[in-house]
């Protein structure tokens, strides 16, 4: 008989709340009219659906409801915000600023637009894997648009001081772009009080349907204009074409008010299992921490055993669904270009792997992963 896997991978997904589930299920059949129908009951519905949920979303990051676009996901919401402020604001400049180790939702973004014309700068980062301000600040130049730059990061956790670098772009007059898909459910997210003009979030990363995303764009000081990717009936504002996705922005929106009110109670369940897997390894087994130092995701650690492949240790963990960092790139030969960025070598890098843990994960799991992994690194 098989044994059901543990799931050590929330980064990478999440499963639907069924609160969630439950408050979406109308949407695929009962009250199924489109939300721009305007002139019956049916469309009107799904519209007052779709409203409540922007107001929903936009409260788990303090944002207003006329400044939240529904996109298909937190891809989709960094390709409208990186193309479309560099198109909107390209008579001011071309030089886009970012750094090496954000997801590749950015960086191949990054690179296609560098291909088509504008000039794209990547910072590194310290071997905790955070930016070096003072050397943002000399970057910037008067052609620069944009500063983009991850919140959290999806491998190691490792939290940006993000409000400070928006001082500095608001300083100099360039719009800070923040992917916060890590971080939105995992730790409070405020545009306010981090000053950020773009924010990126998705349904998925906190117990939300997939294929449901949001971008945030302030509406004022600064008001931030963008050109949208996908054109048709002007829906969202005229920023999203497109019949919305109103059972998906139902459960985007229920989840995000879940996840706003268990924010205490996530990050004391998540955070008191993590400390507990590290100090437990590192008292019994020859493993790194990376970005231990840095102030972290509460529920996510990166690690890397001494002598052993990650391509060799996860298959003889067949209990346990943990990863080797994104799942975005999790098909690539390539080693983590966070890790390396970080100053690992390549073995370094393919010796690592990421548990992400949950809001239904227990101890009783940790242990039993612990017990494994001293069996089969010989403790």
């Amino acid at each position: 008989m098989a044994v059901k896997p543990v799931y050590f991978d929330y980064n990478a997904t999440t499963p639907v709340d069924p609160v969630v589930l439950e408050a979406m299920l109308p949407y695929f059949s009962q009250v199924f009219g489109n939300a721009s129908s305007r002139s019956h009951p049916f469309g009107w519905a799904a519209a007052e659906a779709v409203e409540i949920a922007r107001e929903q979303v936009a409260a788990l990051i303090g944002a207003t409801p006329s400044e939240m676009t529904f996109t298909s996901g937190a891809t989709e919401s960094l390709n409208l915000a990186l193309k479309g402020i560099a198109h909107r604001y390209q008579t001011k400049g071309k030089h886009l600023i970012s750094f090496v180790t954000e997801h590749k939702a950015v960086l191949e973004t990054l690179r296609y637009l560098s291909e088509t014309g504008w000039q794209v700068e990547l910072l590194p980062v310290d071997r905790t894997g955070l930016p070096d301000v003072d050397q943002l600040r000399k970057a910037i130049r008067p052609d620069t648009v944009l500063i983009a730059a991850m919140l959290a990061n999806n491998e190691t956790g490792v939290i940006w001081p993000i409000r400070q670098m928006s001082e500095l772009a608001r300083e100099k007059g360039v719009i800070m772009v923040c992917d916060a898909t890590q971080a939105c459910g995992k730790i409070p997210v405020n545009v306010q009080e981090f000053g950020v003009d773009v924010l990126a979030l998705s349904a998925h990363k906190f117990y939300g349907p997939k294929g449901c995303g949001a971008l945030f764009s302030r509406r004022r000081n600064p008001r931030v204009a963008l050109e949208p990717l996908i054109h048709g009936g002007g829906h969202e504002g005229g920023l999203r074409s497109g019949t919305l996705n109103v059972p998906g922005i139902v459960g985007m929106g229920k989840a995000a008010e879940i996840a706003s009110a268990g924010l205490v109670a996530y990050s004391t369940l998540t955070s008191g299992l993590r400390d507990l897997f590290e100090q437990e390894l590192l008292r019994s087994l020859p493993v790194h921490i990376h970005g231990q130092q840095a102030n972290r995701l509460p529920n996510t650690t990166s690690m890397q055993f001494e002598g052993m492949l990650s391509s060799r240790l996860i298959p003889m963990l067949p209990a346990f669904a943990l990863s080797t960092g994104s799942a975005c790139s999790s098909a690539l030969p390539e080693p983590s270009h966070v890790l390396t960025a970080m100053g690992c070598s390549e073995k370094q890098a393919y010796e690592s792997v990421r548990l992400s843990l949950g809001k239904y994960s227990h101890e009783e799991e940790i242990r039993a992963c612990i017990g494994h992994l001293q069996n089969i690194l010989g403790v």
